[in-house]
This record gives C-alpha cells, sequence and structure tokens, in this order.
C-alpha cells in the first residue's frame, strides 16, 4: 500500500470514527432529556422499546468504534492492509469496502465456514 492510499483509508476511518462519535453524544444527550419529561403509561412503554432499540444500535456502534480505531493503530505501525492470518496483502476493493477488516477474503470466508460448521 503507497503512502497515497495509506493517507486515503486514514481520512476515510478518521471521518467516521467522528461522525459516530458525534452521533453517540447526540444519542446520549437526547435520552437524558426524554427521561425527565412527563409521559403518558403508553407513551412510556413505547419509549422504553424505542430507547432499548437505541441501545441496541448504539453497542454496535461502540463495536464499530473499537474496529475503526484498531485500524487506525494498524496505520501507525504499517500493518494496515495486510491480513492477520496469512499476512498476505488485503485488495483495496476490500478495503475500500470494508475500510475496518483485518482479514483478506480467503481467510475470512474460511473464518465463516468454520464458524458455520460449528453452529
Amino acid at each position: 500500500m503507497n503512502k497515497k492510499q495509506k493517507e486515503y483509508f486514514r481520512k476515510l476511518l478518521n471521518q467516521r470514527l467522528d461522525e459516530l462519535l458525534n452521533q453517540a453524544g447526540q444519542a446520549m444527550t437526547e435520552m437524558v432529556s426524554r427521561n425527565g419529561q412527563e409521559i403518558e403509561y403508553l407513551d412510556r412503554a413505547s419509549m422504553d422499546a424505542d430507547q432499548t432499540f437505541r441501545l441496541r444500535i448504539r453497542s454496535r456502534e461502540s463495536f464499530l468504534i473499537n474496529k475503526i480505531r484498531q485500524a487506525l493503530e494498524r496505520i501507525e505501525s504499517n500493518t494496515y492492509g495486510y491480513c492477520d492470518t496469512c499476512g498476505e496483502n488485503i485488495s483495496i476493493k476490500r478495503l475500500e469496502a470494508r475500510p475496518v477488516t483485518s482479514k483478506c477474503i480467503h481467510c475470512k470466508e474460511e473464518e465463516e465456514r468454520q464458524e458455520y460448521i460449528v453452529y
């Protein structure tokens, strides 16, 4: 991976990280402000279900934030773009589709096949 490509992915990952962190901050502010409002019983049940759904989304986003930070660390350590399993280059197309990936397509497919066998 050349320097220009590395900088492209660093910028892409940092932008996505900033977006996720901003969304998380806004969501937390919104949830806190809603909790203080007086509401009807049925509205409360609906809000609780909505809040549970939002928390699940935030949990997934938290997982993605960690993956983005790991990818940025790999960029800094010059290991970004190399498969964690086999050490081969991860294709630019794969990185463009999933910039946080740490596995080439072949190793990821094999990992998924093994998971399928277990389950």
